[in-house]
């Protein structure tokens, strides 16, 4: 099971973030041929903008590592504010989870990962494989899906390729 929990949480991140930074790299060019603020970009007036998402994913796949690991989760970084800032809390956070282990992720599935919400009076029980599956990689996977919406919506020219491209990873042509 330790080597099935380092590939759902490592293996599902960092090519996610690899995605992540491609759409950037169009949201970048894009912004710059057409003018647009595209880093503080949003959906919804109550929604995070584009360099909020992109912190959040980050943050998602370094505090699940942390957690599942064993480890106190460390400090949040400052949200970045401009393209390359965001693309190098991405490199920071695919640095991160390069060093992390399999062998770290040993007992990660029975680990204690509960979220502590006593500001709020509450405790989210859970351990690593729960924690894994109905928590990380959720909220990982929302945060980068919806940077890549906030892109979509302001006319990057990006679609499903783009978002999923780790997925031609597994492509191959017919025998």
């Amino acid at each position: 099971m330790t080597s099935m929990m380092y590939a759902m949480a490592v293996e599902s991140f960092v090519p996610g973030l690899n995605s992540l930074t491609s759409l950037l790299d169009k949201g970048a060019a894009y912004a710059r041929e057409s003018k647009l603020d595209l880093v503080n970009a949003r959906l919804a007036p109550d929604m995070y903008t584009l360099a909020q998402q992109v912190q959040q994913a980050c943050n998602y796949a370094k505090d699940g590592t942390v957690r599942l690991t064993g480890r106190i989760p460390a400090e949040r970084d400052a949200v970045g504010t401009s393209f390359a800032g965001l693309k190098a809390e991405i490199a920071r956070t695919i640095e991160h989870l390069d060093g992390v282990t399999a062998a770290a992720f040993e007992g990660a599935e029975g680990r204690d990962c509960s979220i502590d919400r006593s500001d709020e009076g509450f405790v989210i029980t859970m351990d690593g494989l729960r924690f894994l599956r109905a928590w990380s990689l959720p909220h990982f996977y929302f945060h980068l899906v919806t940077a890549y919406d906030i892109l979509r919506h302001n006319g990057v020219d990006i679609g499903k390729r783009d978002y999923a491209s780790w997925i031609g990873d597994f492509v191959r042509p017919h025998n």
